[in-house]
């Protein structure tokens, strides 16, 4: 308080007194709460009459791998730096043995560290490290640090640097002003998911849940962001549509430069980085994204919840036919012929609609509607149409007749689940009836799958 000018009321007005006392949260450790953080409240308390801060966060304590406490004795300390800038194995040994309390122990130390770190470490860079931190920081909880959680944000890093390169590449002298008015299904999921999102990362932060953030960033980043949308706009990039092309660059930009926003707090020399190439592309005229608001949802998520389930849909399409392709060992960039029986109309105008896009993404030479008996075919449900990839000129049949049959196996064991389940009076009077229902519609599923499977089998003889 007397760096805000306390006692001096002239000095408090000047500095902000009001502003900053109290402040909004405090970190700090668990082993200070008494020897510190309860004083700062009683002494505040007792000469202003107010609290210092209004929540405390209480941080874990960060441990090896292996759950033990880092210490200098033990010559498990990780300095952040080396994770950084990396080290060599020599200099790594050198840092953990030298000035040690029990110099016998550096024989052990040494041993320990050359089969941990053979190589040294790696330099991974600050945004990774601070990524891994964040992902790790459940409240009051200790942290087991593992140097692979930070190769994987190190790889995250990359994923981002090169979607961004992706969408840089793809809107090269084009420049948009407010948001987009998408014209695609794949625009409006995607804005969709971003409004979504950007209300998790509120509700994450204002909960100090900053491992759910990094998880929620990471989960629409990657997965959604980087390998659907991504994949998505393709169609429409090189497609004839030209107001289509156009629409979908500035949603890539939009939600990118969003994206970037979003994840700054946890990786911020490389969102710094990317956002400075982005902005100018949306007429944002500013020299750094420090300075940005943060993202705020808006109202509209709603209006676009009929293409939320359409690429829902579409995901589950293109899912089971590179499921087949990998059980059958196809190579992604051979092509192939589907085959689709059944269906109701609204997956038939499904169908329809995302002709283009299932024929890029599954590599599809054809697709044909099959009226009778399908020939010797890889097959898949969705929903309530059937999907075959004829399998001549693609796969050895008896290897496929022995995938069905492991494959029927594990769907029969899962349907007998569901079916012992449903037949206990203690679980049907007792569980829920939302999780009575879901068991129900999952023995529906699984009978459904096993029926298919079945009768795929009955027609390889």
């Amino acid at each position: 308080i007397s760096t805000m000018g306390w006692p001096n009321e002239e000095k408090m007005a000047q500095l902000g007194y009001d502003r900053y006392v109290p402040s909004s949260v405090l970190v700090t450790g668990f082993d200070i709460i008494f020897f510190w953080v309860a004083r700062m409240i009683m002494a505040t308390d007792h000469f202003t009459g107010r609290v210092p801060f209004r929540d405390v966060y209480i941080t874990g304590l960060v441990r090896d791998k292996d759950g033990q406490k880092m210490s200098k004795s033990k010559g498990n300390i990780l300095d952040p730096l080396d994770i950084i800038d990396g080290i060599a194995i020599d200099s790594l040994v050198a840092k953990r043995t030298t000035g040690l309390m029990q110099p016998k122990m550096a024989e052990k130390i040494e041993k320990a560290t050359r089969k941990e770190f053979p190589d040294g470490i790696a330099a991974h860079g600050a945004d990774p490290l601070r990524f891994t931190m964040a992902a790790l920081a459940g409240p009051g909880r200790d942290i087991k640090f593992d140097l692979g959680r930070a190769e994987g944000y190190k790889n995250f890093c990359n994923k981002l640097w090169n979607a961004t390169r992706f969408v840089l590449m793809n809107t090269e002298g084009k420049v948009f002003s407010g948001k987009p008015s998408p014209v695609t299904d794949a625009e409006k999921w995607i804005l969709a998911r971003l409004e979504e999102t950007t209300v998790q990362a509120a509700e994450h932060f204002a909960s100090y849940r900053f491992d759910l953030l990094s998880q929620a960033l990471y989960e629409f980043a990657w997965n959604e962001f980087c390998d659907w949308f991504v994949e998505l706009a393709k169609p429409a990039l090189n497609g004839s549509d030209a107001a289509a092309a156009d629409s979908t660059r500035h949603t890539l930009l939009h939600v990118l430069e969003s994206l970037l926003r979003l994840l700054h707090p946890l990786v911020p020399f490389v969102t710094e980085q990317l956002w400075r190439s982005v902005a100018p592309r949306l007429s944002i005229d500013a020299s750094t994204i420090s300075l940005q608001a943060y993202p705020e949802a808006g109202d509209n998520a709603g209006d676009f919840a009929q293409a939320e389930g359409d690429i829902e849909w579409l995901k589950t399409m293109v899912n089971a036919l590179r499921r087949i392709r990998s059980e059958l060992g196809v190579s992604p960039a051979k092509q192939i012929a589907l085959l689709v029986q059944g269906g109701g109309e609204v997956e038939c105008k499904r169908m329809g609609r995302f002709d283009s896009q299932l024929r890029f993404l599954n590599r599809i030479e054809r697709i044909d509607v099959l009226n009778g008996e399908p020939p010797a075919a890889a097959g898949a449900l969705v929903g309530d149409m059937k999907l075959f990839v004829p399998l001549e000129g693609l796969v050895d049949l008896g290897a496929e007749r022995a995938r069905l049959d492991k494959e029927l196996k594990r769907v029969e064991g899962e349907l007998a689940k569901s079916t012992s389940k449903l037949a206990s009076d203690t679980f049907v009077q007792n569980a829920p009836a939302a999780v009575v229902e879901q068991e129900r519609q999952r023995l529906t599923d699984w009978t459904a799958q096993r029926d298919a499977l079945a009768a795929q089998r009955a027609r390889l003889g």
